[in-house]
């Protein structure tokens, strides 16, 4: 069990390492800077924490879901409706003279983000349910749906008057934004936040009853419906928790980062969360470990970049030769392969 994640990561180092050579730069130089572009300041760091913030959350959103089977693949989705929400409370309220105190409106702010994605997965979750529809085609489309209705929102009701026809929403009240954890940098309290709810659900999943039904009916649905699990309740929890939680994904990126919504806000981070998910094993507090290493790789990608000229595109191929390097070492775990 030990040696199979140590051979994963040899395996992914090689991988990358002839690409790198391919490319004409030094392995070892480039290794010991993307490194440093990653962990090797407070600077370095900072930016590093900032980008797995999104990334933490998507991938504890993509972790529960999973441990029950419910393959939810809309996290991008989520965490756009869940920031179209925050602005709908913080921004567009707040602005029109919302007469209600900066730390109620905060709650409501979040809980709306949590709604909204929550809502967003339970309908593919019932339509699973009671139809049999395949839920990663419904939540794989729902994405594109929910971009074309932010689209719609910024160019229309929510499009900030003041940005010179930049399509964006209008900001949140100074009062509703995140506070900064160093400063002057862009690490906010949201990592405190996304810390938080990771050890909240790794308690939920290993020491409530939820969490015992939710790892039943991903083990076997019909031996747990069989053993007296509620296998519909299970599901459209596991589908609010996981929904929420992009969702909230979406509000802190809004109140720590940006401060509006715009179309490009989100580079991809809730499909990174289905990788940061399974690199952790599923496993809520490897979560947090998965998407600083992640958030690492791309963070210091971009300086080796400049530095050497090496395409910054090998940090996804150091991703992805990751994911699939856990995914073997796992099978190899759990299946012995003899030759005959």
């Amino acid at each position: 069990m030990v040696l199979a994640p140590i051979g994963a990561m040899l395996f992914t180092l090689l991988v990358s390492s002839l690409l790198v050579l391919w490319a004409g730069a030094p392995v070892g130089q480039t290794y010991a800077l993307l490194v440093q572009g990653g962990f090797g300041s407070v600077f370095a760091l900072s930016e590093t924490f900032t980008r797995a913030i999104p990334l933490m959350l998507t991938g504890l959103a993509a972790t529960v879901a999973f441990k029950a089977r419910l393959f939810n693949i809309g996290a991008e989705g989520q965490l756009y409706v869940g920031a179209l929400a925050a602005v709908a409370v913080g921004g567009l309220h707040g602005g029109a003279g919302f007469d209600a105190p900066a730390a109620l409106l905060f709650v409501l702010m979040m809980l709306a983000a949590a709604l909204a994605g929550a809502l967003l997965l339970l309908g593919p979750a019932l339509m699973k349910l009671h139809l049999g529809v395949d839920e990663v085609v419904t939540t794989l489309l729902l994405n594109f749906i929910v971009l074309l209705l932010v689209s719609l929102m910024l160019d229309g009701p929510m499009k900030d008057p003041t940005a010179m026809g930049w399509p964006q929403s209008v900001a949140l009240l100074g009062d509703l934004e995140l506070s900064k954890l160093v400063p002057q940098t862009r690490v906010h309290s949201g990592l405190l936040w996304a810390c938080s709810l990771a050890v909240c659900l790794w308690v939920v999943l290993k020491y409530t009853v939820l969490g015992f039904d939710i790892r039943a009916v991903g083990a076997n649905a019909r031996a747990a419906a069989f053993a007296g699990v509620p296998i519909t309740r299970t599901l459209v929890l596991v589908a609010l928790l996981s929904g929420g939680l992009a969702g909230l994904a979406g509000a802190i990126e809004v109140a720590g980062r940006t401060s509006y919504l715009t179309l490009d806000m989100s580079p991809g981070y809730g499909y990174s969360g289905i990788v940061i998910a399974m690199l952790a094993a599923l496993h809520p507090l490897g979560v947090m470990v998965a998407s600083v290493f992640v958030a690492g790789i791309l963070v210091g990608a971009d300086s080796m970049s400049r530095a050497l000229s090496v395409p910054s595109y090998i940090a996804d191929v150091i991703v992805a030769a990751s994911l699939i390097s856990v995914l073997v070492a796992s099978g190899l775990t759990q299946y012995r392969i003899r030759w005959k």
